[in-house]
């Protein structure tokens, strides 16, 4: 496992100068028997030297997200065109090309295994999406157009960190505080004192900022905090023009566009999809205006509602951005008697994580041990194996799971080690870094989460999940690795349902002084809210959609005001709530600027429909029916990447899946 606390800013880049400095020389050794090439002798070869390169930096990027400083800062930003650029030169190496071709025209290749097929036949077409069969000038420019990208979605990433931590909302008076709830205001009180001041000081990241919003009775102070969060990382706003990441859009929109066209696609949207499930750029839109013809008339009705109720109990005419969460929380609460502060008591997270594990047993027969290993990155850290029925070690996590400063905002679940087989063929465990942002413990009580937050690490854990207990043992094609981007969501997706029955939350929460179970009346109001304004959500997601694949699409916005433009435009048809003219909600779009989602936000919804449909023969046959966890099991979590995701689902659910599972989930199916 990686020694974190060994891992020296100054000593990373040399290590991977070294590093690269092996792999160039064993790729050369290589590149003299691709004329002959099989799998043991080239393309196995070849695949070691990836996963040595991914050990090493796994650790160093995973540390650039939790544990931001400028010393790591710096040496992260030298080796990342270090990095891209090798990626590159490997993918436009037309010797390794053709061996893999080889290869693949052999009549060895019918004789070795499915895994290893896919692992060739997806090389081969990586290859090409790389540029290797481009000449002269072209071949170069991708490559530099490549290492522009990696330098660009980095500084992207940097800018919305630096303005989330940097701007805080200080409050001394205690009239100030009216409506917050008890856990919001110890928070706050917790990280004055940790700042050396004193009141309370409430910041943009998701623990203070939510609930500050949803609660605080205070009009002016929720539009100061709106404010501030929407125009992070922009040219307006409080910090406005510090952190701008305005012209970095443009020049990764134009770059994009401009590598693809080398490749000779219409569009980035068109490359995109080269290795996706959905088939093309007219199926995706297809997919997204029908949920926006089904879902947007609903979405309005809901606001109606809420605008109705504003007015008629609350007397306010003009209901402001500031203003929806905060009222629609009333509105709930109203209508359902529930108040997502009330059930928060009974989800400390310990409990929750035994509840987790207890899920995951039942359903898949995986026990999940704390475990000690040598070093962490952070005190809160904490780390485990996942074991099978049988006891065999099947995988290691470490999980991150509270806010705080210099670590990225949002959750999510990372490679640290992949399952393969090394050298003359010893198993390779591995293992994953699993991280959210929720509150940490206060006053010596333990962290205590909203619903919202239980099924926040559900969905990572799912991810973890398919990571680890993969059994497929090629490391281009095992866990996620292959597995088309508007799949992988599904087993993520999936675990978040157990969330919501009683039979799994009799394990997950429990008050943290009692002992006592939610009790049934709370659990059935929590229920009944479940799809509480989910039309209007619907549309929310389908809106980032619909402007992600529309910048990436046959003519890239060439300016800031072009991409305003353009979301604008995406808001006028699919979105019923217009933001104030200052929002800038794209310049911290990350998903798409500086993670992996570009032409892919679709697949949120994508995946959804996947994993409601698939959940629904555990609703047939019962959620922690045997059978059921098996087949999910086995042909989902452990399928990796080697066959199709559409054949893998209709194997588990016995047909294709189909979108009206998804609206009846969220209640949109009258």
């Amino acid at each position: 496992m990686p020694r974190f606390g060994e891992i020296v800013p100054a000593a990373i880049a040399p290590a991977l100068d070294e590093l690269l400095a092996e792999s160039r020389a064993r790729i050369v050794a290589l590149e003299e028997c691709a004329g002959e090439a099989d799998w043991d002798g080239f393309a196995g070869p070849l695949q070691d030297l990836a996963e040595r390169l991914e050990r090493f930096w796994a650790p160093v990027s995973h540390l650039n997200a939790v544990c931001d400083s400028a010393a790591l800062r710096q040496a992260y930003a030298d080796c990342l065109p270090k990095l891209t650029a090798y990626h590159a030169e490997l993918g436009q190496n037309r010797l390794l090309f053709e061996g893999y071709r080889r290869l693949a025209d052999s009549e060895a290749f019918a004789q070795i295994s499915p895994a290893r097929r896919k692992a060739v036949t997806n090389a081969l077409r990586d290859f090409r999406l790389a540029g290797v069969e481009l000449e002269g000038q072209a071949r170069e420019r991708f490559r530099e157009i490549a290492t522009e990208l990696a330098t660009l979605a980095n500084r992207f990433e940097q800018n919305l960190l630096d303005a989330t931590d940097h701007w805080h909302l200080d409050l001394d008076d205690a009239a100030d505080l009216a409506g917050l709830p008890a856990t919001a205001l110890a928070l706050a009180r917790q990280s004055a004192a940790s700042a050396g001041q004193s009141g309370w000081h409430f910041t943009l990241q998701a623990p203070s900022y939510l609930p500050f919003m949803m609660f605080s009775d205070r009009r002016e102070l929720r539009q100061q905090m709106y404010e501030a969060f929407v125009t992070r990382a922009s040219d307006t706003g409080p910090d406005g023009g510090r952190w701008d990441n305005g012209e970095l859009m443009v020049q990764i929109l134009a770059l994009r566009s401009e590598m693809v066209q080398l490749l000779g696609f219409a569009s980035f949207a068109d490359y995109a999809l080269a290795d996706r499930m959905a088939t093309s750029v007219a199926e995706v839109n297809g997919f997204l205006d029908d949920l926006v013809g089904r879902t947007r008339a609903l979405a309005q009705r809901e606001l109606d509602e809420l605008r109705d109720y504003v007015l008629n109990v609350h007397g306010l005419t003009a209901l402001e951005a500031w203003d929806i969460p905060y009222y629609a929380e009333k509105l709930k609460q109203s209508r359902y008697a529930f108040n997502d502060e009330d059930v928060r008591p009974y989800f400390p997270l310990p409990r929750v994580l035994e509840g987790l594990f207890d899920v995951a047993h039942r359903l898949f027969g995986v026990t999940v041990k704390s475990a000690t290993v040598e070093q962490v990155w952070h005190p809160d850290v904490s780390f485990f194996h996942i074991l099978d029925a049988d006891g065999e070690l099947r995988g290691r996590f470490f999980l991150d799971l509270y806010a705080r400063k210099h670590k990225r905002g949002g959750a999510w679940m990372a490679d640290c080690i992949g399952r393969c087989r090394i050298g003359l063929g010893a198993l390779q465990v591995p293992a994953a870094f699993l991280t959210c942002n929720f509150p940490p413990p206060v006053d010596g009580e333990p962290s205590l989460l909203a619903h919202d937050d239980v099924v926040a690490l559900f969905h990572e854990f799912g991810h973890g999940l398919h990571h680890l207990l993969t059994q497929v043992d090629e490391l281009a094609v095992a866990g996620i690795n292959g597995v088309p981007w508007d799949a992988v969501e599904l087993p993520s997706q999936f675990l978040e349902n157990w969330c919501w029955e009683g039979a799994a939350l009799a394990g997950i929460a429990g008050h943290y002084q009692t002992g006592e179970p939610l009790p049934a009346k709370l659990l059935g109001r929590m229920r009944g809210a479940r799809n509480f304004q989910s039309a209007l959500q619907m549309v929310r997601q389908l809106e980032f959609s619909v402007f992600d694949l529309g910048l990436h699409g046959q003519e890239a916005p060439a300016t800031v005001a072009a991409i305003q433009q353009a979301l604008d435009q995406v808001r006028a048809r699919v979105a019923v709530i217009e933001p104030p003219s200052y929002n800038r909600f794209q310049n911290s779009f990350s998903h798409i600027f500086a993670g992996g989602y570009a032409a892919g936000y679709y697949s949120y919804k994508w995946a959804e429909v996947l994993s409601a449909d698939a959940f629904g023969r555990f609703q047939e046959e019962g959620i922690f029916n045997a059978a059921c966890g098996a087949d999910f099991l086995h042909l989902i979590l452990e399928a990796g990447g080697v066959n199709e995701p559409l054949e893998n689902f209709v194997a588990f659910r016995g047909r294709e899946p189909t979108v009206d599972a998804l609206l009846h989930q969220a209640g949109l199916d009258h």
